[in-house]
C-alpha cells in the first residue's frame, strides 16, 4: 500500500519528537526527517534538523526507534539537499562527507532511503557536469550499497533565484539526464525521489517517467505547481522560473494527479508518498503551515486513503 505522509523541513521550529506527535495525531504513516549540518541555513527549507547524525549514540539511537513505535508513524526517509558539485571545492567536499554521516544515520537507525541531490555546477553545461558526476557519486553510492541503503536524488532543477543561474544547482532535471546517471552508475539501490511538478512547470510530462523508470523510485514527493500562461508569454522560458510558475499544495496546481497515481499502482510502487509544502502562500503563521499540509492531506486521501 502507498504510505502518506509529509517533509519534515516546514516544521523547522519542531522537534523530531514534535514533528512525530503532529504526523500521528493527523493520521499520516510516515514522514521524511530532514539531516542537514547543524547551523544556519542558507536558502529556504534549508538547513533544518531534526535528527543530527552526527550526534547519534545508543541512547539516541534507541529513542528515535522507539519513538515511531511510540507513535506508529515511521521515518520515510533521511532527507539532506545539498549541492555536492558546487564550484567552491571546500563546500562540495563538505556536501559530500554529510551525505556519507546521512548514510550512516540511516543505516544506524533502520531506516532504508536518504533522498538528496546530486547538484551542479551552474556554471556548466550538462555533459561536463555529467564528468564531475561520475568522478564523485560512485564511491557515495558504493558506500550506501555497503550499508544496505537506497538512494533517493529528487529531480528539482534548483533554479529558483538569480545566483543559481543558468543552469540551476542540481543536475538530475530530465529523464535524459536520469538514464545517463543510471548509464554512469547502475546500482540498484541508486534512484529517484520522484517529484512530479518539477517537470510541469518545465513544460514536460510529469507521469510517463514513472512507467520508463518504475524499478528507481526509491520514495514519491507530493507536491503540485501553477504554471501562469499569461506569465511564462510575456518573460519566456529563458526568464527565472519563478517569473511564470509557484510551487503549489497538491490540488491546488496543474499536476494532474488522477494519472499520477494510477501509474503508480501501474508499476506497482507501494512506498511513501511525502508532501512537501513549498506554498508561500500558506507560511505566514504556524496555523497557516498545519492548514497547508492538512489541506494537502485532504485532498490526498482520495487516492491514500488510510
Amino acid at each position: 500500500m502507498l504510505k502518506l505522509g509529509f517533509v519534515s523541513a516546514i516544521l523547522a521550529d519542531k522537534s523530531f519528537e514534535q514533528v512525530l506527535d503532529f504526523a500521528a495525531e493527523e493520521g499520516f504513516s510516515c514522514v521524511e526527517i530532514m539531516c542537514w549540518p547543524m547551523g544556519k541555513a542558507e536558502r529556504r527549507y534549508a538547513g533544518v534538523t531534526h535528527i543530527d547524525v552526527g550526534d547519534l549514540d545508543r541512547k539516541s539511537i534507541d529513542s528515535i526507534q522507539a519513538y515511531q513505535k511510540k507513535k506508529n508513524v515511521f521515518v520515510s526517509g533521511l532527507g539532506y539537499y545539498p549541492n555536492p558539485m558546487d564550484p567552491d571545492d571546500k563546500k562540495s567536499e563538505a556536501a559530500l562527507a554529510h551525505v556519507k554521516k546521512v548514510i550512516d544515520g540511516a543505516a544506524q537507525l533502520g531506516i532504508p532511503v536518504v533522498n538528496t541531490f546530486i547538484g551542479r555546477n551552474p556554471s556548466l553545461n550538462i555533459e561536463d557536469n555529467l564528468k564531475m558526476f561520475a568522478e564523485r557519486f560512485p564511491p557515495i553510492i558504493q558506500h550506501a550499497a555497503a550499508k544496505g541503503i537506497n538512494i533517493g536524488i529528487e529531480n528539482c532543477p534548483m533554479f529558483f533565484t538569480d545566483d543559481e543561474w543558468p543552469g540551476g544547482k542540481n543536475l538530475a532535471i530530465s529523464p535524459a539526464v536520469w538514464e545517463k546517471m543510471f548509464s554512469i552508475i547502475p546500482d540498484a539501490n541508486f534512484g529517484l525521489n520522484y517529484d512530479p511538478s518539477h517537470l510541469v512547470w518545465m513544460q514536460m510530462d510529469p507521469v510517463q517517467p514513472l512507467y520508463e523508470f518504475k524499478d528507481r523510485l526509491h520514495h514519491i514527493h507530493l507536491k503540485d505547481v501553477k504554471v501562469y500562461p499569461e506569465k511564462l508569454n510575456r518573460v519566456g522560458i529563458l526568464a527565472n522560473p519563478l517569473e511564470y510558475h509557484s510551487p503549489k499544495i497538491p490540488g491546488l496546481g496543474d499536476v494532474p494527479w488522477g494519472r499520477f497515481f494510477a501509474a503508480l499502482t501501474d508499476v506497482g510502487y507501494r512506498g511513501p508518498c511525502c508532501i512537501e509544502v513549498e506554498d508561500k502562500a500558506y507560511e505566514r503563521s504556524e496555523e497557516d503551515i498545519k492548514m497547508a499540509i492538512l489541506t494537502a492531506r485532504n485532498f490526498l486521501r482520495q487516492y491514500i486513503p488510510s
